[in-house]
């Protein structure tokens, strides 16, 4: 058996099979053969899953008609069966259709792409709002207002270096733990104002429906909201150097007796 494995080149593949078999959903991050955008936890992230899916939609109905009309014509009208080419020289309705249409279905796509895009960047009315500062390669923290005001502290990946140079057994959290989480709490309007220290870096939280660059000597700002407690994973996605891979991003949403709990202890280890 183990001969007729390596005569097919199944040698490698069983075990490798073994161990896709393992792998589970990333709590708060992609799930296990996820092809689609997240569905998320904020309104923002709902929106845009909802336009994508409409502009697939238009999009696949617009091939399949656009193809289906020529792949027909090509067949049914094709030389062999004696037809000739019909000539169209300024033919104005041809010439109103295709100008009319596209219009409609770019203004159809149009108005609520714009509305979604108009929403992510009301920053105002926050309840809560972060600074986060971009370094190679890790994420800086710092609360600007509310009972948070002054904590600070600096996130920075705890993934075991056996897993990712080793062959330790990875976990379904690879590269994306953290040893300080963004606590934040639960139907709050929560602002992030972004700058990076050395290069461009990109704050990215698919389940938050976030993703905004930081740029060195820039403040820049996004926003979310979500009610449902838990936490949620993202990363830079900005290519900003060597370890680009490593400086994972970790936003756990609490419940506000929680947060005010995270608070005191954060400012019991200020204070000693």
């Amino acid at each position: 058996m183990k001969k007729l494995q390596g005569l097919l080149g199944l040698g490698a593949l069983v075990p490798a099979c073994t161990a896709w078999a393992q792998v589970q959903d990333m709590p708060g991050g992609p799930k296990v053969l996820q092809i689609n955008l997240h569905k998320g936890v904020t309104e923002i992230a709902e929106s845009m899953h909802s336009l994508h899916m409409m502009m697939l939609i238009i999009c696949t109905v617009i091939f399949v008609a656009v193809f289906g009309v020529m792949f027909y014509s090509i067949w049914a009208h094709r030389k062999s069966k004696g037809f000739k080419a019909s000539t169209f020289h300024e033919h104005m309705g041809v010439e109103v259709a295709w100008t009319v249409i596209p219009f409609i279905i770019v203004i159809a796509m149009a108005l609520p792409a714009t509305k979604t895009v108009v929403a992510m960047k009301d920053t105002s009315s926050a309840d809560i709002t972060v600074k986060a500062t971009g370094y190679q390669w890790k994420w800086g923290y710092e609360y600007l207002d509310g009972d948070a005001k002054g904590i600070s502290f600096l996130s920075n990946m705890t993934t075991p270096y056996d897993q990712i140079e080793g062959g330790a057994e990875k976990s379904n959290t690879y590269l994306m733990e953290v040893d300080n989480e963004l606590v934040v709490p639960a139907g709050k309007k929560v602002r992030v104002v972004l700058t990076a220290d050395d290069v461009i870096h990109s704050f990215f939280v698919p389940e938050l429906g976030v993703k905004q660059d930081a740029i060195p000597g820039f403040l820049r700002d996004a926003w979310f909201r979500t009610d449902k407690l838990g936490t949620y994973r993202g990363q830079c996605a900005e290519l900003c150097g060597q370890n680009h891979a490593f400086m994972p991003i970790v936003v756990r949403v609490v419940s506000p007796e929680d947060y005010e709990k995270w608070i005191a202890e954060q400012q019991k280890v200020a204070a000693k």
